[in-house]
């Protein structure tokens, strides 16, 4: 835990940072990315709206380990942005946006965060990702009053320390922690017979909280962890694997949890592959690599097959009110349909323009003070962002229904939601083939 002293001198220490993190490459466009729905330049990129009106930030990463998922959500925010300026904005002004890429590290969304707290001065932010990244933004958002909403960071390390009252209530996140994600693979498992299973895990938040809570559940459901007393953990910026391979895979385990981020997790995967063993061992991944281009990193083996075919995992699914129309703007916006994690962005920048104007302020106190009233009423119940406002501007309360879920908040800033199943098949195509709710 970081003091909030402490939080304030590193937010000064990297200020300088974050002068850089703003200066490369920053792009004004009228909805944050361009027409055509490509990513915007990944340091930052700020709307062209007016100074006036509410100012949130995105922090999601566009490059690094995380960007094949990254790069899926990002267009959810100026697109919610788009449609609430459309209809007349927030407290009477349009909203702005500042996007910056936080190249799923810790440090660059530390800049980054400092950048859009101190710099461009905004109430609420939508991100990060990466729970790691997301840990080191919290601790600037919080001193700095800025409303942090993650749409993906799942570690319970984050439930943790709210309860302890470390965020102040300047945190929430719109993707229900590893907790339950966890509980819903370890039922997987174990449904699917599974007795022995190993776990490999990336050293950080999301790796570790993610085996912890694996493992209390599954041994609960009668499992053994066949590694418990030396558990795999791989750096974050490690290149090579085979040591790792070899340790993951050892003891004849029925199946090997993998709690990956995509670009590291394919070469480890890949050295699974290419020391012979993983064959004949069900491989269980999660949410950090559910990405359509991940099987293709990953690669084919000898045979010509895909090394991932047959895997399966779990990933916080979709299953709001609003999704419907959510997917209908989508295609009619930008075609196709949206990624992973797209829904939990948009409902995550919605819940920051509705907290403001039930605050009727666009300051991160105000945003803070009302995003879970918004969120769980009581109140009447909306889908549409623009009824809601329209709602709040006549005084009257809302429970926000989302794409994502029904984002009912609670006090320590989570949500509980449903986890697609899914797999990968001959062709190297990702399927959802079912839907768990973790009990």
């Amino acid at each position: 835990m970081r003091k909030i002293s402490t939080a304030l001198t590193f937010s000064i220490a990297t200020l300088a940072i974050g002068f850089l993190v703003g200066a490369c490459g920053d792009t004004s466009t009228t909805n944050g990315t361009a027409n055509n729905g490509s990513i915007a330049t990944p340091a930052a990129s700020t709307t062209t709206s007016s100074a006036k009106g509410l100012k949130i930030g995105s922090l999601l990463p566009t490059t690094g380990d995380l960007a094949s998922v990254g790069q899926q959500m990002l267009g959810s925010v100026p697109l919610l942005v788009d449609t609430v300026n459309a209809c007349g904005g927030v407290n009477g002004e349009s909203v702005n946006l500042v996007q910056v890429d936080d190249q799923t590290d810790p440090k660059a969304g530390a800049a980054g965060m400092t950048k859009l707290a101190t710099l461009d001065k905004v109430a609420g932010v939508v991100g990060s990702f990466a729970s790691s990244v997301s840990s080191a933004a919290v601790s600037i958002a919080t001193p700095n009053k800025v409303m942090l909403v993650s749409p993906g960071s799942t570690s319970p390390v984050f439930t943790e320390k709210a309860q302890k009252g470390d965020f102040q209530g300047f945190w929430a996140r719109t993707a229900p922690p590893d907790t339950y994600q966890a509980l819903a693979l370890a039922q997987l498992a174990n449904k699917k017979g599974f007795k022995r299973v190993s776990t490999v895990v990336i050293n950080n938040d999301y790796g570790v909280g993610f085996e912890k809570a694996f493992v209390e559940t599954f041994e609960k459901l009668g499992g053994t962890i066949v590694n418990k007393g030396k558990p795999v953990r791989y750096d974050p910026k490690a290149q090579t694997f085979d040591t790792e391979a070899a340790a993951a895979f050892a003891g004849n385990p029925d199946a090997v949890l993998a709690v990956l981020y995509a670009e590291t997790g394919s070469l480890f995967l890949k050295a699974a592959y290419q020391q012979g063993v993983a064959k004949g061992v069900q491989i269980l991944l999660t949410d950090g690599v559910k990405s359509p281009t991940f099987p293709e990193q990953v690669g084919k083996g000898s045979d010509g097959k895909y090394i991932l075919t047959g895997a399966i995992g779990t990933v916080p699914g979709s299953d709001g009110k609003a999704l419907e129309a959510f997917n209908k703007l989508w295609k009619d916006k930008k075609g196709g349909a949206p990624g992973e994690y797209a829904p939990q962005a948009w409902d995550a920048a919605a819940l920051l323009t509705l907290a403001a104007q039930a605050a009727k302020e666009n300051t991160g106190v105000g945003v803070a003070s009302k995003i879970r009233e918004v969120a769980n009423g009581p109140g009447t119940e909306v889908t549409d962002v623009c009824e809601g406002l329209k709602l709040l501007k006549a005084g009257q309360d809302i429970n926000y229904q989302g794409a994502s879920g029904n984002v009912d908040v609670d006090a320590n800033g989570d949500v509980v939601g449903v986890y697609d199943v899914w797999t990968v098949e001959d062709d190297g195509k990702i399927k959802v083939i079912d839907k768990v709710t973790p009990k």
